[in-house]
């Protein structure tokens, strides 16, 4: 198994953590307060904004790094049976990274940005930043339908190459499924992705990480 699988497969899994982590952070610690005025809110934003910067560049930046290196993996491992399914399973892929990461960086320079004007026009702040909210959530948080086009795409290359294991290339089509369902806007059709791609992730990483990457194994016998 060549480093670049390994590394996949490992990328894989941090993704799987991330999105855990996400969870539990925003389940369980992240009490913002939803009914309080505009200045309340705000002050609770400065007061924890160290905390939500660095959520947000775990999140989404550093999520879209793992992802970038997840995406060149697969694709390495499927082109040669499937190229032009797995070429443009790549594209989404790469645009998949590109919006993630800017999700992350918008979110935290526009968090510093509303901050700043909530000291002089609370009210003016907050309209502010529910407009940099809805474009954080419409790249990369509240619409899967790019990242669910990727899974679904590569899902079908990986079953026409024999690659992983037929459960897993069929639950792969099912998560990307949702994840393109989630043009529609509903919290319910969020969270299945998410937590149905926990699962990919997880068994992808570990099918990556057991077994070797056939076609090198060929060219290699040859």
């Amino acid at each position: 198994m060549n480093n670049l699988q390994k590394f996949g497969g490992i990328a894989a899994l941090l993704e799987a953590t991330i999105y855990v982590s996400a969870f539990v952070f925003f389940g369980a610690f992240w009490n913002y307060p939803t009914d309080a005025d505009s200045v309340q809110k705000f002050a609770f934003l400065a007061e924890n904004q160290i905390t939500l910067s660095i959520v947000n560049l775990i999140m989404y930046v550093l999520f879209g790094i793992f992802l970038a290196v997840l995406v060149l993996a697969i694709n390495e491992r499927l082109k040669n049976i499937t190229p032009a399914l797995s070429q443009i399973a790549a594209i989404f892929g790469v645009v998949w990274v590109g919006l993630v990461i800017a999700s992350g960086m918008i979110a935290n320079i526009g968090l510093s940005t509303v901050l700043q004007l909530s000291i002089a026009d609370p009210d003016h702040a907050m309209t502010v930043w529910q407009a940099i909210y809805a474009v954080v959530e419409g790249l990369g948080g509240g619409n899967e339908v790019v990242g669910g086009v990727w899974v679904l795409l590569l899902s079908f290359a990986a079953l026409k190459s024999n690659e992983f294991s037929n459960k897993l290339n069929y639950f792969g089509i099912f998560v990307g499924t949702i994840g393109i369902i989630t043009v529609y806007p509903a919290d319910v059709l969020t969270e299945i992705f998410g937590i149905s791609q926990i699962v990919w992730f997880l068994w992808l990483g570990l099918k990556m990480l057991a077994e070797p990457d056939k076609q090198e194994d060929i060219s290699n016998e040859n």
